[in-house]
């Protein structure tokens, strides 16, 4: 049976510090319903009411878009490993693009100023509602280990191009939404 809450409670946030990945759903009041997977490693719980995760640059920026046309963003873990359980976590969430004071200032309070290769922006939620339910019908799967492949293909293509890929590949949703990622954001120099 599914309980709501009002804020991440201290059993939630032991249940999302043992997670591998989590899963973001977004969606614009027309088009496409977005889910992405992610690694835990990008996650942070600033408060009981707010989370946040360091986004990478990726083949499309959907979530951004989104959340520029809605707001509205869902956050997932379920329990592959131990007890079994998912835990939503739903509210309204921004994009803070790389290089805009807000992503340094949550860079600095959050990442230790950890800039990781391949980063293109912090999506922060505010929550509004968090949501278990058993996940009796979620598989067990054992964890192996992080997939090093996004972090060295950024490094291998340097800065610059990165920057240059975003400005092709991200400023624009699948349905035609924008980003708020410029498309003429400036190339930078490794």
């Amino acid at each position: 049976m599914a309980k709501q809450f009002a804020h991440i409670e201290p059993a939630h946030a032991a249940f999302i510090a043992r997670q591998h990945v989590f899963f973001t759903a977004s969606a614009a009041a027309s088009g496409r319903v977005n889910v992405s997977p992610r690694g835990t490693d990008a996650f942070r719980l600033l408060d009981p009411n707010s989370v946040a995760y360091l986004d990478q640059t990726g083949s499309g920026n959907e979530t951004a878009a989104h959340l520029r046309a809605s707001g509205r963003l869902t956050i997932m873990f379920c329990g592959f490993e131990a007890a079994p359980m998912i835990l939503r976590l739903y509210g309204q969430g921004r994009s803070l693009p790389r290089g805009t004071p807000e992503y340094h200032a949550l860079l600095a309070a959050a990442y230790d100023n950890q800039d990781t290769p391949g980063a293109r922006q912090i999506i922060r939620l505010a929550i509004d509602l968090v949501q278990t339910s058993c996940g009796y019908g979620v598989p067990l799967f054992d964890y192996k280990e992080d997939r090093p492949t996004l972090r060295r293909w950024a490094e291998t293509k340097g800065e610059a191009a990165v920057a240059a890929y975003r400005r092709q590949k991200n400023v624009l949703s699948l349905d035609g939404f924008e980003t708020g990622l410029a498309a003429d954001e400036p190339a930078l120099t490794d």
